[in-house]
């Protein structure tokens, strides 16, 4: 039978072999002691196996509290430990309690982390994953050879439905690629979500008439299944093109219910990741919390920025980046780089990516260029197009005049 396989790096007080077949026991046919049924037969077929073991470092503290050391040392390593399909098949719901579920309460690990799943080739059938992703984003914005530029329409909460739109007019007119609302605005008293789907739609619509180019919205759809389907159907029928979700918030299963329906992008945001990684020893790392996405066929995913306001470092995000152009199942999703971006990062970004495949969002970057947004949006064109030609951030800041204004505002930031 086919398998998936899950990487862990892992920390124990107890022997490495040891731990890692406790770990595949609890998430398979085990118990903590033999039970009537419990057959060779069936262990042999459903029970998950460990495969692969590399021993790394002791160290004297556990990273997270479980069983103590009775010689004082705890023990970290990679491990592969694989599962038969026939356990959950297509079930992704049952598929990440058995990848993610009680082994993080188990006593002895002080340390465990799931860094990468390995999907047979078959889940394709089954799976269609992005059914947009970076081809049909740079489709629907008709933006090529350079990375799509975003904002974020601030502040988040409190602005009407008019107001909104008379931001997004400033915008489009400035040559902006995609909007989206915040993470923290779906429908709130002041800015009812249809009032505002309808008021953002009349300024891209007409401005789409006027000069052929349609800028993509992403409304944020996240609620209750039903809720969502509802708004999901009112941005179609107001010709948006995009639909955004929080993804940890709203959920496996509700996020490809929504995918499902196939006529919007979905970009997914990742607001929370904080809490499942940024311990180094415990939750999961972006490789495998991407694959699990895309199986639910998200188009866009975030992945922070190169020299970002948060904690997360630079080689995290561009592991992240390079998770996200792998193909799976022969397609890619569209990396979401955000989080207190400006032209500035564009050539240290290009410089360890090598991609122009990227939405790249920035709020103040764009919003406060001391020559208004329009300039704000021509200073981060201008920065990609230097970093793509080879262009030092200082060479660049003497041929573009409105980068050259914008490293003057953010360059100290």
């Amino acid at each position: 039978m086919e398998r998936i396989i899950a990487k862990y790096y892992i920390e124990t007080p107890f022997t490495v072999e040891k731990a890692a077949q406790v770990l595949a026991g609890e998430q398979s046919s085990g118990t903590f002691v033999a039970v009537p049924g419990e057959t060779e037969e069936l262990k042999k077929r459903f029970a998950a196996r460990v495969e692969k073991i590399t021993q790394l470092e002791s160290v004297n503290e556990p990273a997270i509290p479980g069983a103590k050391a009775k010689e004082g040392l705890y023990h970290r390593a990679n491990i592969e430990v694989s599962w038969s399909i026939e356990n959950f098949g297509y079930n992704l719901p049952v598929l990440i309690s058995t990848l993610q579920g009680n082994l993080y309460e188990l006593t002895q690990f002080t340390g465990l982390k799931l860094m990468d799943i390995e999907l047979p080739a078959f889940y394709a059938s089954h799976f269609e994953g992005a059914r947009f992703g970076i081809e049909g984003s740079r489709l629907s914005t008709g933006v090529n050879n350079r990375p799509l530029i975003g904002t974020i329409i601030k502040p988040s909460i409190g602005m009407t439905p008019e107001q909104t739109a008379e931001l997004v007019k400033n915008l489009v007119e400035a040559g902006i690629d995609f909007i989206k609302d915040d993470e923290l605005i779906s429908s709130a008293a002041n800015s009812v979500f249809e009032d505002r789907v309808n008021a953002v739609m009349r300024v891209i619509n007409a401005h789409a008439d006027k000069t052929g180019k349609k800028v993509m919205y992403a409304f944020n759809i996240s609620d209750e299944v039903d809720s969502m389907l509802h708004r999901y159907d009112h941005i179609v029928n107001a010709g948006g093109t995009c639909a955004m979700i929080s993804l940890n918030s709203v959920g496996l299963s509700g996020t490809k219910k929504v995918c499902d329906q196939g006529q919007l992008v979905i970009h997914g945001h990742r607001n929370g990741w904080g809490m499942l990684n940024r311990h180094p020893l415990l939750g999961i790392e972006f490789p495998a919390y991407q694959k699990l996405w895309r199986l639910a066929g998200v188009d866009q995913i975030h992945v922070n920025g190169i020299q970002n306001k948060f904690w997360e470092s630079d080689d995290s995000v561009v592991r992240s980046i390079e998770a996200c152009l792998k193909p799976l199942f022969g397609r890619t999703v569209l990396p979401v780089v955000s989080s207190g971006q400006w032209g500035g990062q564009a050539f240290e970004t290009y410089r360890r990516t090598q991609t122009t495949d990227l939405l790249y969002m920035a709020g103040g970057g764009i919003m406060a260029h001391p020559g208004g947004a329009a300039n704000g949006v021509r200073a981060l064109q201008q920065a990609w197009e230097g970093a793509v030609n080879g262009m030092s951030l200082a060479d660049a800041v003497k041929v573009y005049p409105q980068f050259a204004q914008s490293v003057e505002k953010f360059g100290d930031k």
